[in-house]
């Protein structure tokens, strides 16, 4: 309830006393917005890559496959490494751009490293949009990969330095909830963009990323930094005037002192990334790198990619097609909002748990109903079975949008020490677009050749990520950032082992 207060439980049993106030929703949703930028782009890259001209242009051997009838298999048209170099390299810039994310969220602060990724963005904005070759295309894309790596390494934290504790899942999948926004408001825009006649559409489609990029570039001026961040680089006032402002009260010198105490700690530290490799330290980092390939491992991609190829069996007209492709896409963002009221309340392990037993279900039975109906040269989908497709689908997705798709950033982000969270949050981005650089440089031509039993192969990491998350991931509901490893890491029946020292 906005306005309301929160007592929230700090070390030994104090409680921190908070509200949620004005300027705490206002920082959350502007720094959120890094995440609507990161949707969009991914949601623009597969339509223009489907639309003729972009493709004509830019892909001219791709462009012949999809015309030509019976020239190739259903499932390999779009296999080109120059056409899935045009998606991956966003994410292989961004790996490259966090370790240098790192050190400005540390030495500069969460606020300025958004600001950076702002700019970024808009930058590769503008190649894009006006691209002439393939090579603009590729540096348009670099950089937005630039602008992904900052904003993905400081959004996440922020959010969550920011949060009381009770709220901090809820408010950290802001972030998740925008990319969500992202995917669909850049499948709505590639839809009327694709009509436009003189095959300039594309360039539109992105240069419309610009409305994003400057949503967070503007929100990054005008956001307050966290306490944590002032704290840690020796604003100690600010810190404490920024802390009495988005918790809404006076009483805020517990907190206060609890964060001064974790920043003393944190600057005995010389060498963050090398002090992940501590044993105290191991636990967050196995959970926080395990979750961020199992994320790219669930297999969203796959029922992605398919959706348009199953809604175009079913002859509808094209404005229903148009309905059916937003469908999923609807269905993505109403099951984040799912997750930011249930993730404080059920908990994290449960709708990974939960969200497990439906993906599983759902992924089989599409991938064993493709197998059957398309084969490389027909789509023989019936009206029925392809609208019973089109469910199966959306149940897939809805599991995803509340459980994977946004804790795989939450988690990380809440679990790891001050001293080492920046350390720590730049691997879990580096290794999240890692392996996302990895499936879309690979998916296409994994498609090719596994064909309908790509569903049936993320089916198996499906069951393998949910053996994990069962033994080995404990529940940080409801545990101040600060007091993680007295609250979580000792008291797990594995983890407590390497933390005999601490």
């Amino acid at each position: 309830m906005a306005g309301g207060g929160l007592l929230i439980t700090g070390a030994g049993g104090t409680e921190f006393e908070a509200k949620i106030t004005p300027i705490l929703i206002i920082s959350g949703i502007m720094a959120a917005t890094g995440g609507l930028m990161f949707g969009y782009d991914i949601g623009v890259s597969g339509g223009v890559a489907s639309m003729d001209p972009f493709l004509q242009k830019f892909f001219p051997t791709v462009y012949k496959r999809t015309k030509e009838k019976g020239l190739d298999s259903n499932y390999c048209k779009y296999d080109n490494q120059g056409l899935q170099l045009f998606t991956s390299s966003l994410y292989l810039a961004g790996l490259t751009a966090t370790f240098s994310a790192s050190y400005t969220t540390r030495k500069l602060g969460r606020r300025l490293t958004m600001l950076i990724a702002g700019c970024f963005f808009i930058i590769g904005v503008v190649l894009n949009a006006a691209a002439q070759d393939l090579a603009m295309l590729i540096i348009g894309r670099i950089l937005l990969g630039c602008g992904v790596g900052f904003a993905n390494q400081a959004v996440p934290i922020y959010l969550s330095e920011i949060a009381p504790t009770r709220i901090r899942g809820g408010l950290n999948i802001l972030f998740q909830l925008n990319i969500t926004i992202g995917i669909l408001f850049a499948s709505l825009v590639n839809y009327g963009t694709a009509k436009i006649s003189g095959g300039w559409g594309w360039r539109l489609s992105l240069g419309l990323a610009g409305f994003p990029a400057a949503l967070l570039t503007l929100g990054a001026l005008f956001v307050v930094e966290t306490p944590n961040s002032l704290i840690e680089r020796g604003y100690l006032e600010e810190g404490m005037e920024v802390l009495r402002k988005i918790r809404g009260t006076d009483n805020i010198e517990p907190e206060f002192l609890e964060l001064v105490e974790a920043s003393r700690v944190a600057k005995e530290v010389k060498h963050p990334f090398r002090n992940l490799l501590q044993r105290k330290n191991r636990p967050p980092l196995i959970i926080s790198v395990a979750l961020q390939i199992f994320q790219q491992f669930t297999g969203m991609n796959a029922i992605m990619f398919y959706a348009p190829v199953i809604f175009s069996t079913l002859e509808f007209g094209s404005e229903t097609t148009l309905y059916l492709t937003v469908i999923p896409g609807a269905v993505n963002i109403f099951s984040t909002v799912v997750s930011i009221y249930c993730v404080d309340k059920i908990g994290r392990r449960i709708l990974l748990l939960e969200a497990g037993v439906q993906m599983l279900m759902f992924q089989i039975i599409v991938g064993v109903i493709i197998g059957i109906k398309v084969t490389d040269h027909s789509d023989d989908l019936s009206l029925g079975w392809g609208i019973f497709v089109v469910i199966m689908i959306c149940m897939y997705v809805s599991a995803f949008a509340w459980s994977w798709g946004p804790l795989g950033w939450l988690i990380p982000s809440e679990t790891f020490p001050l001293e080492t969270r920046s350390a720590g949050q730049s691997v879990s981005v580096c290794v999240n677009l890692l392996f996302t650089f990895v499936m879309a440089q690979a998916f296409l031509s994994m498609l090719c050749h596994f064909k309908y039993r790509i569903f049936l192969f993320f089916s198996g990491w499906i069951f393998v990520m949910s053996l994990f998350v069962f033994f080995l991931l404990p529940e940080t509901k409801n545990v101040p950032i600060e007091e993680m490893t007295e609250r979580v890491w000792k008291q797990h029946w594995l983890w407590k082992r390497l933390m005999v020292d601490c």
